[in-house]
């Protein structure tokens, strides 16, 4: 019985169809199981040579300048592959270089005759190759990544078989390349900074784990310094993130042309960085932070925003001596970084033990004052009364607030208050303050004291954080009590800002009629515009102006002239600190209104002050 020739072809067909399926699912199951791309490659190319024998297949990648890189070629010469490596695609550069050119296949059945591959063709004989298809591999953006390609020994076209095999390759290729771009983007995403590329808080702790385990298997050093944008959170809400993400890629450059090729220079997010200098010790990492300070010498350009001068402040320590891991190191390094902050920014401090045990001193304060304002029977206002000059008649008194911890005992004001503004707690601080002078002031009136005014210290960051107007105004509802009766002390600090929600804090509270204090006047910037434009009523001279009256002419006259712009302005000047009746009549001769301080009274507890009270009405009274 004689074949049927349709019967054999359909065989074929099935035979071919069930190899091309064998071929995809290796492949697909390689890329499946994450093996490196030019590993996956090379299977399929050597698939496809064992299912044609008389082809040679490659794969070249193409880079994003146009060049090509053998990424497979199992069966062909290692020289062809040598030779052709970073070579140029165009529109005469060989079936590979001529299709990525095109962005389409290229077949040359004869490369002894083919014009395209003039350049090419000595090369391609003296390794015996005589024909090539080659194909582009195209992402979905349009983008040519690679090609694959079939060599002959001989001058040929591609068999049918042959055209059905390149046509699955391609897919595949698609397919692997697409996995390879993807893995780098997670890995990306997974080790680096989206907004700078450098190294991220996962890469860093790698690489540090690294470096320190090579440091303590050598006996060497190994540094880390911590370095942050001085006020860069300001310069970004203003100038706009994007603006602010340029403005750190400019960083991150400059800081990489400063560090070497073995250090690492990561972000560990806004606008933090971290070097880790393996092999550097204190001597030599001090000198590098310097050269990373001198990297803000020059302005940045801002797209909008013109030139803009920048300063950082840097934190260093050095491993093992000021920690053996990473946490250890950055956790010491944050400490110096804020020391190099309170010293005025843009400079660099190394990390001593004395900081830590200060950061377990605020964290113990810290917990103790939370304690403190859930409670609030730790908490309690002395008051200081004020007089006026002229006849020593009371105006006033000014609440401070003390804190008796079980624990720690009466904690000074200036341990505290900082570390409620650190931490947040000085808006609620503020609130507990205000709300019981005002429930005080109300409870003397009711019992017949006729206290004119009490004073608060509001700090500027409440104003940032809280609505203070609107709190005022409810006590004030609440309590019966006149806007008069209450005067917020509050610092130059907050007056020379121009942030908008505060100016309309305070535009209210005058509107309201509660006066408004600047405290500590002199010691700040004291730009004296802001006194023609903002709603003050008083300023207080501060104790340093006042306590030198008596033997230094300077003080003298620096106290005279605030005086002066008070009465000019039509401003009621406080001076505090007085203590001696000669501090006491040169204030009255220069024409100051009011005074507080020990020669009058010390800050008194409720009790005692209003025993203070009474004995001022008995003096007082006619005889």
């Amino acid at each position: 019985m004689t074949e049927d020739p349709l019967d054999r072809a359909a065989l074929l067909d099935l035979e071919q169809g069930r190899a091309i399926a064998g071929l995809q699912r290796d492949v697909l199951e390689a890329v499946a199981l994450g093996r490196p791309l030019n590993l996956v490659m090379d299977l399929l190319c050597r698939q496809v040579e064992a299912l044609a024998p008389e082809v040679l297949c490659t794969v070249l990648a193409v880079d994003s300048v146009g060049l090509v890189h053998p990424l497979a070629a199992p069966s062909l010469p290692a020289g062809f592959s040598q030779a052709i490596e970073g070579a140029p695609i165009g529109p005469k550069a060989g079936s590979c270089g001529t299709a990525a050119w095109r962005r389409e296949p290229v077949e040359v059945s004869d490369i002894n005759t083919d014009p395209l591959w003039d350049d090419y063709r000595s090369l391609a004989q003296s390794f015996g190759l005589a024909a090539c298809w080659s194909s582009p591999i195209l992402m979905d953006n349009g983008r040519v990544v690679a090609t694959f390609a079939l060599y002959y020994r001989e001058p040929r076209s591609a068999a049918p078989f042959h055209r059905l095999m390149v046509e699955a390759c391609i897919h595949l290729c698609m397919v692997a390349f697409k996995h390879e771009e993807n893995q780098r983007r997670i890995e990306r995403l997974a080790f680096y900074d989206g907004v700078t590329g450098l190294p991220n808080r996962t890469l860093l702790a790698d690489r540090a784990g690294q470096a320190l385990q090579v440091s303590a298997r050598l006996g060497l050093p190994c540094s880390l310094l911590l370095l942050d944008i001085d006020r860069f959170k300001t310069i970004n809400e203003s100038m706009g993130h994007a603006a602010g993400d340029q403005l750190l890629q400019e960083v991150a450059r400059r800081l990489q042309s400063a560090l070497r090729e073995t250090d690492t220079l990561a972000r560990l997010g806004g606008d933090e960085f971290v070097a880790l200098l393996p092999g550097s010790d204190a001597a030599s990492a001090m000198q590098r932070a310097d050269l990373l300070l001198a990297a803000f010498t020059q302005p940045f350009q801002t797209p909008g925003h013109g030139a803009l001068s920048l300063t950082a402040s840097i934190g260093v320590c050095t491993a093992p001596a000021d920690g053996k891991n990473l946490e250890q190191l950055l956790k010491h390094a944050d400490m110096a970084m804020y020391e190099a902050k309170a010293a005025g920014r843009n400079c660099a401090r190394f990390f001593l033990s004395a900081m830590n045990q200060a950061l377990e001193e605020r964290l113990r304060l810290e917990t103790a004052l939370r304690r403190a304002l859930s409670t609030g029977s730790q908490l309690s206002l002395h008051y200081q009364p004020k007089l006026r000059l002229a006849d020593r008649h009371l105006v006033g008194v000014e609440a401070l607030l003390r804190w008796n911890d079980p624990e720690l005992g009466r904690v000074a004001p200036d341990r505290f208050i900082p570390v409620a503004e650190e931490t947040g707690l000085i808006a609620a601080l503020d609130a507990w303050v205000l709300d019981a002078a005002l429930n005080q002031l109300a409870r003397w009136r009711a019992e017949g004291r006729a206290l004119p005014s009490v004073s608060v210290n509001v700090s500027p960051l409440r104003f940032y954080q809280d609505d203070v107007a609107g709190h005022v105004r409810r006590l004030l509802q609440q309590l019966g009590l006149a806007a008069e009766a209450l005067t917020l002390e509050v610092t130059e600090r907050l007056m020379l800002d121009d942030d908008a929600g505060a100016r309309a804090q305070l535009d209210e509270l005058h509107r309201m009629g509660v006066r408004l204090s600047v405290d500590d006047f002199g010691t700040g910037y004291s730009s004296l515009s802001y006194l023609k434009r903002l709603p003050v009523s008083e300023l207080k001279l501060d104790k340093s102006f006042v306590a030198e009256l008596e033997t230094d002419a300077d003080d003298r006259a620096l106290a005279s002239a605030v005086i002066g712009i008070g009465r000019g302005l039509g401003l009621c000047v406080v001076a505090e600190g007085v203590e001696t009746e000669g501090q006491w009549n040169i204030l009255r001769e220069a024409g100051c209104e009011v005074a507080q301080g020990w020669l009058i009274g010390r800050a008194l507890p409720v009790d005692q002050l209003q025993r203070w009270l009474d004995d001022q009405v008995q003096r007082s009274a006619p005889r």
